[in-house]
């Protein structure tokens, strides 16, 4: 929950960066916005790096199972 909230967040924060990208801005400015930007999307990679690595780390763990709940199967 927590990390749909963060990564809605960056890509609210990425969207609003390129939106102020598309008007005038001084050169300062600009930069100021790209490298906010280039922040931004670098923290949602990462999120999301961090995410499905958890997620195929917890399939992994779970093959012995047999449902979302982490229910042994019985074998035989």
């Amino acid at each position: 929950m927590i990390d749909d909230q963060l990564a809605r967040a960056h890509r609210n924060n990425i969207q609003r960066y390129r939106h102020l990208l598309q008007t005038s801005l001084t050169e300062f400015e600009r930069q100021f916005v790209e490298r906010r930007l280039s922040e931004e999307q670098s923290k949602l990679e990462t999120l999301v790096s961090s995410c499905s690595s958890k997620v195929h780390r917890d399939q992994s763990d779970s093959l012995d199972t047999c449902d979302s709940f982490g229910i042994p199967c019985r074998h035989g």
